[in-house]
């Protein structure tokens, strides 16, 4: 499955420009924790303009621009060099999954979501690295310097397609030697891995990384919706499985699913992180907008 295009629409993007990414600690190259971008109005040097919004210092507005387009737009500045905010992308084939019971599948609403937390940073200016993954880590892509260079992060994303294993303790691995400075970190797959996972994700928080943890389910992963005698393959390994199914097998697996996700949320708040679960019928809008802004991953001016 390839992402869908265009990810995101020119009216959404614009409506993006008043989130901001937050992290709680504060990290090498950072200004401090908890919405460092807000202090990215004075600096030294010029780097992209943004939509004024209420609350805005008023000393960074282009009163020129505003004179010549009757519109009120902030300067910003680079002021220090800073940590960059990675963003874990799973591309296992699990994630081409869902869609059956509403929705759209697993892989196209994680490439919305990157995108838009892409976008969101990149209007404050901060550095954004995205890293694909299922079994290892594919090639990253580094975006910053403002909004005008979210196009070919943009096109980056569109051009991913999913396959193979996913494999986060190799994964981790891999990325552990990559990535030497802790900083804030937000994975978003639907963890659905056969190896030990919450101890994966330990590993990423024990080495100073502030997690973000971003589980996508689509409905029929917590609770089959089928009945009866089924044959099941394994969309990463191809494995067909036969199994009985009825309603009380059905509950019975969501419940050891809730106690998953809740060994993997257990490992984000142990270390100041957040955990947000989505299933993929809820809006993009309402995923960012009140899910992510709700666990303090995302803040709104």
């Amino acid at each position: 499955m390839q992402a869908p295009s265009p990810l995101i629409d020119r009216a959404s993007l614009e409506r993006l420009e008043r989130l901001s990414v937050r992290w709680n600690r504060s990290f090498a190259g950072l200004l401090g924790g908890r919405n460092v971008s807000r202090r990215a109005g004075v600096g030294h040097e010029f780097l992209d303009h943004r939509n004024y919004h209420h609350g805005d210092d008023l000393r960074s507005i282009n009163w020129r621009a505003y004179l010549r387009l009757e519109r009120l737009f902030l300067k910003m500045f680079r002021t220090e060099p800073r940590t960059p905010i990675r963003i874990l992308l799973d591309v296992s084939e699990s994630m081409s999954c869902g869609g059956e019971s509403g929705g759209e599948p697993k892989f196209s609403y994680a490439c919305r979501l990157a995108a838009a937390l892409c976008y969101v940073g990149l209007v404050r200016l901060e550095t954004i690295v995205i890293y694909p993954f299922s079994d290892r880590l594919f090639e990253s892509f580094r975006a910053q310097g403002g909004r005008h260079r979210y196009a070919r992060a943009a096109d980056f994303l569109e051009h991913l397609e999913t396959g193979g294993k996913s494999d986060l303790a190799s994964v981790v691995r891999s990325f552990s030697i990559d990535v030497t400075a802790p900083g804030p970190t937000i994975v978003i797959s639907d963890f659905l891995d056969e190896g030990d996972t919450p101890a994966a994700l330990q590993r990423l928080a024990a080495e100073g990384h502030e997690l973000a943890l971003v589980q996508l389910i689509a409905a029929e992963d917590r609770l089959p919706p089928w009945d009866g005698e089924l044959e099941i393959e394994d969309a990463e390994t191809g494995q067909t499985l036969h199994v009985q199914l009825d309603r009380e097998t059905a509950e019975a697996f969501a419940v050891d699913f809730d106690a998953y996700s809740a060994a993997i949320e257990k490992v984000a708040l142990r270390h100041e992180g957040r955990y947000i679960r989505l299933d993929t019928n809820v809006s993009i809008e309402d995923a960012l907008y009140s899910s992510l802004t709700r666990a303090g991953a995302l803040s709104a001016q």
